[in-house]
């Protein structure tokens, strides 16, 4: 799966030779508003087609979530549901006790770390993510299938950060689980 920045770069190439084909008269406009020009079009156009794909995988995104054996009054419940910015073969939920990631368009690869292994939560962003408000948040577990896993691209990056992180206190909580420092 291509970069934020290599998918923003060829958009924005294409605009350009959009424009150079067009028969557009544009030397009059001098180059740097032509440039602010050129990267607003490229950043509406991924936005929109983001919303797009929003809209289409909509339909498979809410499938529902298999309860666990919990106690009596607790129920496993969806607290957030995303995917990566422009994808549609990749989806994130995050419920009461677990992270799951599920790849794929016509076969599906489901992935759950439980929240009580989760050791550390970082998120990092570049500077065209910052403009579009997306970045990778990278969760730390002890599973042993996943002990390093990036959920790529995800809109509001630090809202989705604090969700997780809360999440997982919060399950530690309701498990009794007390973290400890490796040494």
């Amino acid at each position: 799966m291509p970069s934020v920045e290599e998918v923003r770069s060829k958009v924005s190439a294409r605009i350009w030779q959009s424009m150079a084909q067009s028969g557009v008269e544009v030397s009059s406009i001098p180059e740097e508003q032509l440039q602010a020009l050129v990267n607003s079009i490229t950043d509406g156009v991924l936005v929109a087609v983001n919303e797009v794909l929003a809209d289409v995988n909509s339909v498979g995104l809410a499938e529902s979530v298999p309860t666990t054996e919990l106690a009596d009054d607790e129920e496993e419940v969806v607290l957030w549901e995303g995917r990566p910015f422009l994808s549609l073969v990749e989806t994130y939920m995050l419920t009461s006790e677990r992270l799951r990631i599920t790849r794929g368009l016509v076969t599906k690869d489901r992935q759950d770390i439980e929240l009580v292994r989760l050791q550390d939560i970082d998120h990092k962003q570049n500077l065209s993510e910052r403009v579009l408000n997306v970045g990778d948040i990278i969760v730390h577990s002890h599973d042993p299938s996943a002990p390093e896993v990036t959920l790529r691209n995800i809109t509001n990056p630090m809202e989705v950060h604090e969700m997780i992180r809360r999440a997982m206190l919060d399950a530690r909580k309701r498990h009794r689980h007390t973290f400890q420092e490796e040494m």
